[in-house]
């Protein structure tokens, strides 16, 4: 995952204002999406995790970040592809065909095809090392890999490797279709691999994080929320409502630029952590930012790509308190370490992973813990957890709509404090349901008023 932005943020591109209106519509049912299954930290063994993306989940493929045996043969059997990657201290290594082979005969020829290995990704993220040595033997080394699998008969494992978008040098317009990669990676090291994954039939992998480089004034845009900033790119006219299409787009013109607008894109990383050290993170703005990503995946596409379908691996499956650095480094995943979702979008099994609101037990008042607005919280902050509760978050909103038990007294904070209770309740009672990026707190004292039952 890449952890800093590109040399040039999207900033500029926010410059170019206009107004839009994004809505997100789920089908009626989630089709197979992947995620990113990182290990760092006090998780369950690999042969559980293995069982619990097939028969809890409609999750049908991971990405890991080595070549572990232990995960290989958890997957055996399972019917869900894996895509492993090479550790980047053994690029230089694979440069030679005769260390290539014996890599492939060592990590992909005793799995495959019990385990449905799909890509091979040789390192991630290596031009974000300017580590020349790694930089240079990128390209030979993906060659000798693929020439190994041909020689050894495996003919359905891509090779591939992930790319940061800091590959992108975002012009002075900011605009997606003057997206261009950065001089001196363009022609000579991107536009020979755009060239070999066309050969190939490889895609070219990219981890566009919208997370990284956003505007803190434009949040919205950058979580696909209303109201936003809209953005729209002088040259085509298109109007951009959320940061990802754009970074999509961007990433689009620079391979058209070069001449491989047909290469196909798969997005190897994207995501949005449900808690940092800013309160732009919480599980509600997580999770819809993924249900959004999720669209996408279905075919939705972008303004340049229009219906396209990307392959998407969400980043993360669980939460890894392994993991250093700042509070948003722990706090990417879907699941905890227990399985119990941090938030969820739709992708559990079970009657839970049917759609964009799945099915919940219905609320109890038992234990005296109920979930209120807080009194600093303002109405626009109120009126966001009533959007998100009522539109993804699985709680029937009728009492509050016209005519309905808990409509009056009639105000955004009451509202709110009802839809919000109703999730907590929902989700178990616990501490964490109720923070709503501290909008909410737990109270002792039962807030029902009249015909409305908290």
């Amino acid at each position: 995952m890449a952890k800093a932005p590109p040399s040039r943020s999207l900033t500029s591109l926010i410059l170019l204002l206009s107004t839009a209106a994004v809505f997100l519509s789920l089908p009626a049912v989630i089709s197979a999406i992947g995620v990113n299954y990182g290990t760092l930290g006090n998780l369950p063994p690999p042969t559980q995790v293995a069982n619990f993306i097939k028969t809890q989940t409609s999750i049908d493929s991971v990405k890991i970040f080595d070549v572990n045996p232990d995960i290989l043969r958890a997957f055996a059997g399972t019917g869900i592809s894996v895509v492993v990657t090479v550790p980047n201290v053994d690029i230089p290594a694979l440069a030679n065909g005769v260390q290539a082979r014996r890599w492939v005969s060592a990590n992909i020829l005793p799995f495959h095809p019990q385990t449905k290995i799909k890509y091979i990704s040789v390192g991630n993220e290596i031009l974000l090392t300017g580590d020349n040595n790694m930089i240079n033997n990128l390209l030979p080394a993906m060659r000798n890999l693929n020439n190994a699998l041909v020689r050894a008969g495996v003919r359905d494992v891509k090779v591939t490797t992930a790319h940061s978008l800091n590959i992108i040098a975002y012009d002075l317009t900011g605009a997606p279709s003057s997206g261009r990669f950065r001089a001196g990676w363009d022609k000579g090291i991107l536009a020979p691999i755009l060239a070999y994954h066309r050969r190939t039939k490889s895609p070219f992998m990219v981890n566009p994080y919208p997370y990284f480089g956003f505007d803190p004034k434009n949040v919205n845009f950058a979580i696909f929320r209303t109201p936003y900033k809209a953005v729209r790119d002088p040259f085509t006219r298109h109007v951009y409502t959320n940061m990802f299409d754009a970074l999509m787009d961007s990433t689009y013109s620079a391979m058209k630029a070069l001449g491989y607008g047909d290469v196909n894109i798969v997005v190897g990383e994207t995501g949005w952590p449900s808690a940092c050290d800013a309160p732009w993170c919480s599980p509600a703005n997580a999770a819809w930012f993924n249900l959004n990503i999720i669209k996408r995946a279905q075919g939705q596409g972008t303004p340049l790509m229009p219906k396209r379908r990307f392959e998407t691996y969400i980043f993360g499956l669980f939460n890894e308190e392994g993991k250093p650095g700042p509070t948003a480094e722990r706090n990417w995943g879907l699941f905890r370490a227990d399985f119990s979702p941090v938030y969820d979008v739709g992708l559990l099994r079970n009657g839970q992973g049917g759609g964009g609101r799945p099915a919940l037990p219905a609320p109890s008042t038992a234990g005296g813990k109920w979930c209120v607005a807080r009194s600093g919280a303002s109405d626009k902050q109120l009126q966001d957890n009533i959007n998100w509760v009522c539109g993804q978050g699985g709680v029937d909103c009728k009492p509050i709509q016209a005519g309905g038990s808990c409509f009056n007294p009639s105000s955004v904070r009451t509202h709110a404090s009802f839809v919000m209770n109703a999730y907590f309740q929902s989700h178990g009672r616990s501490d964490g349901s109720c923070n709503f990026s501290g909008t909410g707190m737990v109270v002792g004292n039962n807030p029902s008023n009249g015909a409305c039952k908290f």
